[in-house]
């Protein structure tokens, strides 16, 4: 469940919103595709433009079923030595074993990477400046440097930067970003951050079940201009001619919730939270994907425990 904010908490809620925090994610999945087939193949599995990338310019993408059901949602960087994907750690053999099986004939190579680099986040207003990376650009945009004899690369992200460097290179980078004046933060402070942008994880609001339009990542991740891709049909189906049954939302909580608990509009089953928190600027809230007919000012039963939610458009404005 849910738990009200403690005081270092919420130093660290300020630290994120104000400054800038530091989190490890090197638990990330992280793939790398090369050979002269690499972006012709990543080209028709993946759901965004991957051709249109130049070097050192990246994309969120998505890798989906035939039915166009996420198998998981990936950030995409355009690289020197091939194609970057990372992503979250509980799909990543999926997705591995997925490329490395329709690869079967391309001049392609697919190398799990995941223990031999580090992704150290990044995350608030100062993390360009602290990086030394000052504008770097909108949201996937990458810049390398040499910080001190470690070699980084740079890519903003929504909420910050990330910075990409060698496993071993790691705890020197840490130093380095605590010195010029990161603080480092938990994963808790950083869900909280995540769940008022509105921006969905796979684990949590996405799921095998899931169809891109339904997490709200259309706009982010699928090129309705590129040519075929794996799930292709059903998502630009769906796009010109229907609308989602289920749509990503808000939900303000009138008391703190677990994550899976039931949402319910009257007597019906409307989906259920995805991720929760206790947000020291908005109280409990949440994100789920529910169904359509509970639109923002809906107000919905949350399990058992009488909680109420009202549900809202994101992000929580």
């Amino acid at each position: 469940m849910a738990e009200a904010p403690t005081v270092e908490l919420d130093a660290q809620y300020r630290q994120l919103r104000e400054e800038c925090g530091l989190l490890d994610r090197g638990d990330r999945g992280k793939i790398l595709v090369s050979g002269p087939d690499a972006t012709e193949y990543l080209q028709g599995q993946l759901t965004n433009d991957v051709e249109a990338l130049a070097e050192d310019e990246g994309c969120y993408a998505a890798l989906l079923d035939r039915k166009g059901h996420l198998q998981s949602d990936l950030r995409v960087l355009r690289l020197s030595n091939g194609i970057w994907l990372d992503l979250e750690p509980g799909p990543s053999p999926t997705v591995l074993s997925h490329l490395r099986t329709y690869s079967i004939g391309r001049e392609v190579e697919i190398e799990d990477v995941t223990e031999a680099w580090a992704i150290l986040s990044l995350i608030g207003p100062r993390a360009a400046e602290l990086a030394g990376l000052e504008g770097i650009g909108p949201e996937h945009s990458q810049r390398h440097r040499r910080w001190e004899g470690v070699e980084v690369l740079g890519v903003a992200t929504a909420l910050g930067v990330d910075l990409i460097a060698r496993a071993e290179d790691s705890g020197p980078l840490r130093e380095l970003a605590l010195a010029a004046g990161a603080v480092e933060v938990g994963e808790q402070a950083a869900e909280i951050v995540r769940i008022e942008s509105g921006t969905p994880r796979f684990g949590a609001e996405m799921s095998t079940e899931t169809m891109p339009a339904e997490a709200g990542i259309v706009d982010a991740a699928v090129s309705f201009t590129k040519g075929c891709y794996i799930g292709q049909e059903p998502v630009a189906r769906l796009h010109y001619k229907g609308r989602p049954n289920r749509h990503l939302r808000g939900l303000e909580l009138s008391g703190p919730a677990e994550p899976g608990a039931e949402l319910r509009l009257g007597e019906r089953a409307v989906g259920s939270i995805g991720s929760s928190c206790v947000s020291p600027a908005r109280g409990p809230i949440a994100l789920a994907v529910v169904r359509r007919e509970a639109e923002p000012g809906a107000e919905l039963a949350v399990g058992e425990a009488g909680v109420t939610a009202r549900v809202v458009d994101l992000p929580f404005g």
